[in-house]
C-alpha cells in the first residue's frame, strides 16, 4: 500500500529487497526448529571471559581514547596487528593500506559506492554471497555470472565473460559462501592472469580463510597478483582489493572488518566512510585488539577449526546416512557451509516450506543467484552453529521432507 513517504524514496531504493536469509531467520526462531539457515559462528566458542577482562582493562587504562572519536582509518595498533597477521599468509601491506570497517558488510557497501555507476556490470560467481549482491544492487549494478564447481569459479568460461567489460570481479576463493568450495591454485593463477590481461580488478572477499580444518593453505589472490606484477613486494601496484573480518574468528557482534588496498583506494574509501559513520566504534576496536593480542587469536582459531571440522564431519556422515543417493553435496575443507544439489525437477522453495513443517530450516539456493529461476535445485546448510546432536537430528528431519517431495515427483520410491 502506498504511503505519504513512498513516493519520496530515492530511485535506487526500488532495487532494494530484504535479505532472504534475515527473513527466513524470523521463521526459525522457535526453539523447536533446528536451523541450518544462518551463517552463524558457534556462540559457545565466543571468548566471553577474555572480552570481560579486556573491557575492564580498556576502561581502566584507555577510557579517554576508547570513548572518544577516533581516526576514520581505524585504531592504529589494531591495523598494525592485522598487517602482522597478513604477512603469515604472504600478504605484504602496511597500516596505510588498511581501513577498519563496521563489519565486512560495510566494506562491501563502501566498495560499491566507490566503483559502481548505475548499469555497470559486475562479474560474480554463480552462486555468490547474498550480502554482496545486496550491497551492489543499491547502486544499480548489473551482473555477468560464471558458474562454480568443486574447484571454484570455472576459469575456462571466464574469458568470454571478461570480454563483456565488467567493472570488477567479486570472488570468494576460500570455502565459498554459499558453495563451500575452494578455488584451486591453478584456477587462482588463471584468474589473476586474466584479471591483468583484461584490466578487470578483483575484490577478494576472505572471511573464512583462517578457518581451514583440512588440506593445505593456498595463496591468496592478492599474493598471486603481486607475484604477477614482477615480484613487487609492496601493495602499490595491486589489482586486487582484499577484504576480511573478525566476525568469524572473534565475534560478529563487534562489527569489525577491514579492507586492504593500494593507498589511493584507501584514501577515497576513507572519504566515503566519513560520510557514512565517521569511523568504526573506537571502543570495539580497542577491545578487539586487547583480546586478540599476544597470540590469543591464533590459539582461539585453532579451537574453532577443531570444533567446525568435527561438525562438518557429523553433518556429512548424517547426509550419507539419511539422504537418498540422488542428492549430492559439497565437501568443504573449511568455513561454515556446504551446498546441496537436489534431483532434477525439485524446488528448494517448496522443500523449505515442507522442512519448516518438520521443524528444520535451511537457505534456499535461489537466494544466491542474480537471475530468477536459478538455484532451485540447491540449498545451503550451515554446520558451525549447531551441536553434533542437533546436526544429526536436523538432517534426519530434513531427509523426511526431501523424500516426501521426491515421492510426490515420482523420483524415487518413498522410504519404508
Amino acid at each position: 500500500m502506498s504511503t505519504p513517504w513512498s513516493h519520496r524514496f530515492a530511485q535506487r531504493t526500488q532495487t532494494i529487497k530484504s535479505s532472504a536469509i534475515r527473513e527466513l531467520l524470523k521463521l526459525t526462531q522457535r526453539p523447536e526448529v533446528i536451523s541450518f539457515a544462518g551463517g552463524l559462528p558457534a556462540a559457545e566458542l565466543f571468548p566471553v571471559d577474555q572480552f570481560r577482562e579486556a573491557c575492564q582493562r580498556v576502561l581502566a587504562d584507555h577510557a579517554t581514547a576508547a570513548l572518544q572519536y577516533g581516526p576514520t582509518e581505524g585504531y592504529l595498533p589494531l591495523r598494525e596487528m592485522i598487517v602482522e597477521n597478513l604477512r603469515r599468509y604472504g600478504i605484504m601491506a602496511s597500516p596505510e593500506n588498511v581501513l577498519i570497517t563496521s563489519g565486512s558488510q560495510q566494506a562491501l557497501d563502501l566498495i560499491a559506492k566507490l566503483l559502481i555507476n548505475p548499469g555497470d556490470r559486475i562479474l560474480v560467481e554463480a552462486p555468490s554471497y547474498l550480502g554482496a549482491l545486496q550491497a551492489f544492487n543499491v547502486f544499480g549494478a548489473e551482473y555477468v555470472t560464471v558458474p562454480i564447481d568443486n574447484d571454484g569459479i570455472r576459469t575456462d568460461l571466464l574469458e568470454g565473460a571478461l570480454r563483456s567489460g565488467p567493472k570488477f570481479m567479486y570472488i570468494l576463493p576460500n570455502f565459498q559462501n554459499p558453495g563451500g568450495v575452494t578455488m584451486s591454485v591453478e584456477r587462482r593463477r588463471e584468474l589473476v592472469f586474466l584479471s591483468n590481461k583484461y584490466g578487470v580488478p578483483i575484490i577478494e572477499d576472505d572471511p573464512y580463510g583462517q578457518l581451514r580444518f583440512e588440506g593445505e593453505h593456498l595463496p591468496p589472490l592478492v599474493v598471486l597478483d603481486r607475484d604477477n606484477m614482477r615480484g613487487d613486494s609492496t601493495y602499490q601496484l595491486g589489482n586486487v582489493i582484499y577484504l576480511s573480518t573478525f566476525s568469524k574468528t572473534l565475534a560478529p557482534g563487534l562489527r569489525l572488518g577491514w579492507i586492504v588496498a593500494p593507498p589511493e583506494v584507501i584514501a577515497k574509501l576513507v572519504q566515503l566512510k566519513q560520510g557514512a559513520d565517521l569511523h568504526t566504534s573506537t571502543f570495539n576496536q580497542i577491545v578487539a585488539y586487547e583480546v586478540a593480542r599476544d597470540g590469543f587469536l591464533e590459539e582461539h582459531i585453532k579451537t574453532i577449526r577443531a570444533v567446525y571440522g568435527e561438525r562438518r564431519r557429523v553433518m556429512i556422515k548424517a547426509l550419507e546416512e539419511f539422504f537418498p543417493p540422488e542428492v549430492s553435496w559439497t565437501h568443504p575443507q573449511g568455513g561454515l557451509f556446504l551446498w546441496v544439489t537436489l534431483p532434477e525437477g525439485m524446488d528448494c522453495q517448496k522443500l523449505f516450506r515442507a522442512a519448516v513443517e518438520q521443524n528444520v530450516a535451511f537457505v534456499p539456493g535461489d537466494c544466491f543467484y542474480t537471475q530468477e529461476g536459478e538455484g532451485l535445485r540447491n540449498f545451503r546448510l550451515n554446520f558451525s552453529a549447531s551441536s553434533p546432536e542437533r546436526i544429526r537430528e536436523g538432517i534426519r528431519r530434513l531427509s523426511i521432507a526431501v523424500r516426501q517431495q521426491m515421492e510426490e515427483l515420482h523420483i524415487v520410491p518413498a522410504l519404508v
